[in-house]
This record gives structure tokens, sequence and C-alpha cells, in this order.
């Protein structure tokens, strides 16, 4: 099954909401086994919005539209959609009811707008809207449908899951499919996929699909069957091995995060952890305190810029700043031992590096970063050399710190 998805707003189209609506949506269908083949975003505009559906709804087997059903004059999307399929607004009696519940258990007064979203298109199939007052709506026109929600995202939610998606997998004897997915980082797509390239080759022989989802940073790897209980156990074991053969790649699964695995391994272990930043600026232990129960571990943080700072508040020798430089193996790990020292914790990481986009020399470019790691009365250091980019240097050295701490913790 194919379905098109057309979101209006002008909102959208400006940059002033983002549409996270269309990326949920995708998600959702694919598990019922649908394919979302096309998206538009198209302005609140009547000419538009029909000049959309000439151009999609022939060619697919569903248009799903989200968006342009509130009480406003600007909201034009019902109007609309009557001319298209030719027919005209009535009230809708249980949709006015359960409208007016909604304002009177809110102790709100109805206003005329209200009321007018009860009227809804005859020569339709409502979608009861259990979380807002803008129903759904569901036409069917030679074999083929459009369904219209509303751009709220939790309302639109509600609506698919508890009255679309039962109806599509009813009418178009849809196969779920299952996924899963397997979290990496550290290692580009390229990279990854010449190093696993014996691996994937019979995950396709089996007759599994496997997707690359690259992200700044991360490279997500995705498994996909129509037969969860029947190839779950494969697929698993498919990812058992990629987690062997890449260990200080793979970090998760789902929708894990790094801080959550660090969190679950030192609250395992048992072990209090702490940061010096200088690079960062705090962002690596805001990521690690992230998640709920994070005090359980995190002790504290030294927010060391300067380098004065540095030898003042982490001990750092002047002798390895004059030496070496601030952005050096040596301070790197020596922020982190005496910062465990200082803060009193069993575990401490260190950043220090040049975020660009000045800065750099011919043997320090823009880009280097120093990461140190105290951890099991051992300390090391690692380099990395990132692009140009301020922000992207930034997040990526955040992103590495975390997934190396995250290795060491693994290990020992």
């Amino acid at each position: 099954m194919n379905i098109e998805i057309l979101a209006i707003g002008d909102e959208l189209l400006i940059g002033q909401t983002i549409n996270t609506n269309t990326s949920w949506l995708g998600q959702e269908l694919s598990k019922i086994g649908a394919r979302v083949t096309r998206s538009l975003v198209i302005a609140d505009d009547k000419h538009r919005i029909l000049e959309a559906l000439d151009q999609c709804y022939p060619e697919t087997n569903c248009v799903i539209i989200t968006g342009g059903l509130g009480p406003t004059k600007d909201d034009i999307t019902k109007h609309t959609l009557c001319e298209y399929f030719d027919t005209k607004l009535e009230i809708h009696q249980a949709t006015l009811a359960k409208i007016e519940a909604y304002f009177a258990s809110r102790n709100r007064p109805m206003l005329e707008s209200n009321i007018q979203q009860a009227a809804l298109p005859v020569e339709c199939e409502i979608l009861a809207n259990n979380y807002g007052t803008a129903a759904g709506m569901m036409f069917e026109k030679n074999g083929r449908y459009c369904v219209s929600l509303p751009g709220v995202p939790y309302e639109m939610k509600g609506i698919v899951q508890e009255e679309l998606i039962p109806r599509l997998m009813q009418r178009f004897q849809l196969k779920a499919m299952y996924h899963y997915t397997a979290l990496t980082q550290g290692i580009g797509e390229s990279f990854l996929a010449e190093q696993i390239n014996d691996w994937e080759d019979r995950i396709r022989d089996r007759g599994f699909g496997l997707a690359y989802l690259p992200s700044p940073g991360l490279v997500k790897l995705r498994i996909t069957s129509y037969e969860e209980k029947e190839d779950r156990a494969e697929i698993m074991q498919f990812f058992r091995e990629l987690a062997n053969r890449l260990p200080e790649a793979v970090f998760g699964y789902e929708n894990d995060t790094l801080p959550d695995v660090i969190g679950s391994l030192l609250k395992t272990k048992v072990k209090t952890i702490g940061t010096v930043e200088s690079l960062t600026s705090g962002l690596l232990a805001q990521q690690i305190t992230s998640i709920s129960g994070a005090s359980d571990y995190f002790m504290g943080s030294l927010l060391t810029y300067s380098n004065d700072l540095k030898h003042r508040l982490c001990d750092v020798s002047i002798d390895a700043i004059l030496s070496e430089g601030a952005v050096s193996e040596k301070v790197a790990m020596e922020m982190a031992e005496n910062g465990a020292k200082k803060l009193g914790v069993d575990v401490c990481i260190s950043t220090t590096g040049i975020a660009g986009p000045n800065g750099g020399t011919v043997d320090k470019p823009v880009g280097l970063v120093w990461v140190g790691l105290c951890i099991s009365g051992k300390t090391v250091a690692r380099k990395f050399q990132f692009g140009d980019n301020r922000e992207r240097n930034i997040q990526m050295t955040v992103l590495s710190a975390l997934n190396w701490l995250r290795y060491e913790l693994a290990k020992g």
C-alpha cells in the first residue's frame, strides 16, 4: 500500500513550526506495512490544495492530509475537500456532542466557530477525535482514499492510532513490518558499510531489509522483516554478531541514548562520575545529567575554560600548559586525573580542544580535540580530529567522549 502525505500550513513553510507530523506518520505507517512514497508541504491556499490533490490522489492508494481543520477563517481544508469530492457540510450531531462535552468539562463557553467544527462533509467517514475538537475525515473515490487530520500533533496521533490504522489494516489487508535498530557512533556510513559487507550480504540473502540511517555523529542500522515472531530471534542474533565485531561503535538499540547506557553502567558498577570541561563548556555534564536518576552517580563538574582556572581549580601544571599547550594529551590527562581527586569520583572525563573557527595553527588545526579519562585507577587520553565548524566540533566531541566512556565502562 502506497501513501502520500500533504502537510498544510503557512507556518510550516516559513519555518515557524517544525513539521514533526510527517516523520511520525512515516514511522507509524511503516510499522503496518504501508509505504510513504511522497510528502509535500503546501500553503493554506485553496488552489494549492486542489492542485496537490490532483497531483497525488490518482497515483496512490491513500492521501493523508494534516492541518487546516481549526476554528479560524484561515483553516480552509474542510471546505476545499467538500469542493474536491463534490459534497457539502452538515452538522454532525455525534461530533457536536463531543465538542460540547469537551468545553463543558473545562468550564469554557462555546463560540459559533467551535460549533462549526462539527460541520462535516456529508460524504465522508468520520474519524473521532478523543483529544480535541477537530474530527478527522476519510473520503473514498474510485477505490482510493483521502484522509484529513488535524495538525495538532497529539490530536493527530490519537486519531491515527485509534481510528485510521485499524481501518487501513482491515481494508488493505496489511501485514505489519517488524523493525529493529542498532545504534553506532564514531564510524562513518561508508566505512561502516565496508567493515560489515559480509554481514550485510547474509542479512539480504536471508530476505531481510537493511537500511543505513546516518545523522551527525551517529549511524543507525535497521533490519526489517514481515514476520516478527518467526524472525525476531534471528535478527537479534545478527545484532549480537555486529556488537561483537564492532564493540567500540555499537552502543545501543532502538531508543537507547548514550546517557541512558552510561547511566545504567555506572549504576550497575556502583561508580560515581564527574567532568572537567574546557572545549565543551559543561555540555558533557549536561548530557550525563539529562536523564532521571543521574544524581545517583553524577557528583559534579569543573568548567575550566581558561588556562588560569585549569591550574587553580584542577591543579594542571603550568609546565604542561607552557610546554605542551592547553590542547594536548598531557593537559587532558591531568584534567581528568586531578579532577577525579578534586571531585572525589571514581571516573572523571575531560575535554580540551580548538573549536574554531579561529585559534588553529599548522601543528594544532581547528577541530583538534583531546579527551582525558581517569577510570579504574588509570588515566588515558584520546585524540580526535574534527572539521572547521565550531558547533559541529563541540557536538562531535560530546558524542565521541560519551561513547568512549561507555566503551571503557563496559570493558571494566
